[in-house]
């Protein structure tokens, strides 16, 4: 994730502060240099790092802060608490007209952002709250770029308004805005155009759709991996067009965050979702509180908690509690665990919100774990018959080597995934024996054996 090297070092400064009795004013300044030169290799705007580190020094070198029971304790809610308001306090949601009243969303954006796809995401999501979204083809310049929304579009199951790449982006646009009318829709998310940098070419159509059409939203997407660069292009955008809002794309990639940090304190104006993948459903709503959360390693348990609700099919996820109790939980099932860890993000993004895991940790398990001994995994169970998945009891040696030969593997490899998983279901039939029944969860997940 964008964070790991910043939360990393900033675990290891507050650690240090942890472990002393009483704190100076010595101690609390040195701490601060280290997480000033941390945030500054995060790629986070100067004077918001200037301004960020004067406002946790005040707080901290407070009466109550040094002569408190647990100073360094005090210095870590205190930094949580300046990076909670330095992303915005406040989740921010998209505003939306009540009722059939249609709300117009224009998406804007440099090339390569992701833009196209987002517009597709913020759809999807705006469905599944109850609306009746439309997407606008109005990007008229980049070659398949109406086919990727209408591809897109048709994954999320939402219609796609386009008249082809012949007419005036702000035709399409109001074209759009009347087809949704007619046909009850009741929110209207324009593709306009995005260039490879701001030109302004580009800042009068989108003026000139602004000018016509009545639109309520102006959301800009922004490549967290191009650091304070997307913060200039915010601050430009919000200058030449106006912005209301602010997508993070990319955050799940090899970037400092430092983006993240900087856009609601340079451009004053909210992030609003964060991309966290290339599928159509990795978009997260962005909680000011939950990121500070990540970035200090405290975890961020409830989008886990969420994630998995959207993800997870309860009643599923019954069966097989039930399955595992009474020791009858077959390679089906193993594979249908597999299943449900992949739809919420896969082992690397359900780590990440976990208390306490760090990027080195994650990097380790995401070794042990990676997606191409899951593949193999895969490949072995497949292998295998229905009654041989159903009943592992059945897989003697010449059984085993047939499947070996079938998933291409040695047969060692089949060896160690029966015996991994047989371990484990004992396991599992003796916990659920102490237990008793206490400590069900409903919707309960458990990540597949062996792994």
């Amino acid at each position: 994730m964008a964070f790991d090297s910043l939360s990393e070092k900033l675990q290891n400064v507050f650690k240090s502060l942890r472990s002393k009795g009483m704190l100076t004013e010595a101690d609390v300044k040195a701490a601060l240099k280290e997480v000033k030169l941390a945030l500054l290799e995060a790629d986070v705007n100067f004077k918001v790092v200037k301004q960020f580190v004067k406002s946790v020094q005040e707080r901290a070198v407070g009466q109550d802060v040094m002569n408190g029971l647990n100073p360094g304790q005090m210095v870590v809610k205190i930094v949580n608490e300046e990076l909670v308001s330095l992303m915005g306090s406040e989740t921010t949601e998209i505003a939306l007209k009540p009722g059939s009243d249609i709300t117009v969303i224009m998406m804007a954006g440099l090339q390569g952002a992701g833009k196209t796809t987002t517009t597709a995401k913020i759809a999807g999501k705006l469905k599944q709250k109850g609306k009746k979204p439309l997407l606008a083809a109005c990007d008229v310049y980049r070659p398949a770029a109406i086919q990727q929304l209408q591809i897109n579009g048709e994954k999320q199951n939402v219609e796609v308004f386009s008249m082809g790449d012949s007419h005036k982006p702000v035709n399409i646009a109001k074209a759009a805005v009347e087809h949704a009318r007619a046909n009850g829709q009741n929110v209207v998310i324009l593709d306009t155009a995005g260039r490879l940098h701001i030109d302004e070419e580009m800042m009068e159509e989108l003026q000139e759709i602004k000018e016509q059409v009545d639109v309520s939203q102006t959301i800009l997407v922004v490549d967290a991996m191009t650091g304070q660069d997307a913060v200039n292009v915010a601050t430009m955008f919000e200058e030449k067009i106006g912005i209301d809002g602010v997508v993070l794309t990319k955050l799940d990639g090899d970037t400092r965050g430092g983006a993240a940090l900087s856009i609601r304190a340079v451009t004053g104006k909210p992030i609003l979702y964060v991309g966290m993948g290339e599928k159509l459903s990795d978009l997260e709503q962005f909680y000011p509180d939950r990121m500070a959360n990540r970035i200090l390693g405290m975890g961020d348990v409830l989008t886990l908690i969420e994630k998995a609700q959207e993800n997870i099919d309860e009643e599923k996820a019954r069966e097989l509690e039930q399955k595992m109790k009474k020791a009858e939980f077959g390679f089906d099932d193993y594979l249908e665990s597999m299943n449900q860890m992949k739809k919420m993000g896969g082992i690397s993004s359900m780590l990440q919100m976990m208390p306490g895991i760090g990027g080195s940790q994650i990097a380790e398990i995401e070794n042990a774990v990676d997606e191409k001994k899951m593949a193999r995994i895969e490949g072995i169970i497949y292998s295998m018959t229905p009654k041989e998945r159903a009943n592992p009891s059945l897989l003697n040696p010449s059984r085993k080597r047939r499947i070996a030969a079938g998933a291409g593997v040695d047969i060692s490899e089949v060896n160690r995934l029966v015996k991994q998983f047989e371990q484990s279901r004992k396991m599992l039939k003796q916990m659920s024996g102490m237990m008793g029944g206490k400590g069900k969860r409903r919707g309960g997940f458990k990540l597949p054996f062996g792994l």
